[in-house]
């Protein structure tokens, strides 16, 4: 019988500069479905730490498996890789974006924000999806066009936008 794991199959790294822990802890904190699952120390010194510091953080953000990986200075985040999370209501879109910018992080525009680890984070309305892919291609600008007005997205302006 072959051993079972609970490493999943598919696990997105994200490289930290010796705050992995404190970055999952606050995505934990944050977002729902989410969790800090375990800490692992290094077993010995490597170029940016020691035996015995935090080495790696498995965690869960939204449900999606992730390490974070304590790998020195040299590797920083970019807009290439971001969260995006679908809100369903100003309030969570809100209370998401408030907790990224208000903890560090800074505004970016059309919805993105970074935490104060430098990882970008789409915080994106469901309405904003929908109506930016509306098959009708009026409406569709319109709401493309409200957007690129937009740092945290405003729902009644989308709407407003979409009713024309």
């Amino acid at each position: 019988m072959a051993p079972t794991s609970t490493i999943p199959k598919n696990t997105i790294c994200l490289w930290f500069d010796g705050a992995a822990l404190d970055a999952a802890t606050f995505y934990a904190e944050t977002f729902p479905d989410s969790a800090v699952t375990a800490v692992h120390h290094a077993p010995g010194d490597y170029p940016s730490g020691q035996q015995g510091d935090v080495l790696t953080v498995e965690f869960t953000v939204l449900g999606i498996p992730c390490l974070g990986l304590n790998g020195g200075p040299m590797v920083k985040h970019s807009e290439a890789f971001s969260f995006q999370v679908a809100t369903d209501d100003q309030a969570e879109t809100d209370r998401l974006w408030d907790a990224i910018v208000g903890n560090g992080g800074q505004e970016s525009e059309c919805g993105w924000c970074k935490d104060r680890w430098g990882l970008s984070w789409q915080i994106t309305p469901r309405v904003l999806i929908e109506a930016y892919t509306d098959p009708d291609p009026a409406v569709a600008k319109r709401a493309f066009e409200a957007m690129m007005t937009m740092r945290k997205i405003d729902v009644a302006a989308i709407e407003a936008a979409r009713r024309g």
